[in-house]
């Protein structure tokens, strides 16, 4: 038994020629066609957009540790309060 995976979806987009002939060439390059280039490109980005949004779960002890660290007084930094005292490029 083959794992075949059937494709039903269909995806159609509109580029300037120079970005068509970018994209010939670099799946050329790596010896693919321009889909498998784009739909493997594609992907690779779509997934490193959605990592950054996923959710993070953690346990009520972590989580009750986070919100102390928030809910607690700030502490000043002396090297952040000088850096914040100091004459910036629009005071001149």
């Amino acid at each position: 038994m083959s794992d075949v995976v059937v494709k039903s979806g269909r995806l159609a987009v509109r580029v300037t020629a120079r970005q068509k002939d970018t994209i010939e060439r670099a799946a050329a390059l790596l010896g693919r066609n321009v889909t498998e280039f784009s739909v493997q490109a594609l992907t690779e980005r779509a997934e490193e957009v959605l990592t950054d949004r996923k959710l993070f779960a953690v346990s009520e002890e972590a989580w009750g540790a986070f919100m102390a660290r928030l809910d607690a007084p700030v502490q000043a930094v002396p090297e952040v309060v000088a850096l914040l005292r100091r004459p910036t490029v629009f005071d001149q």
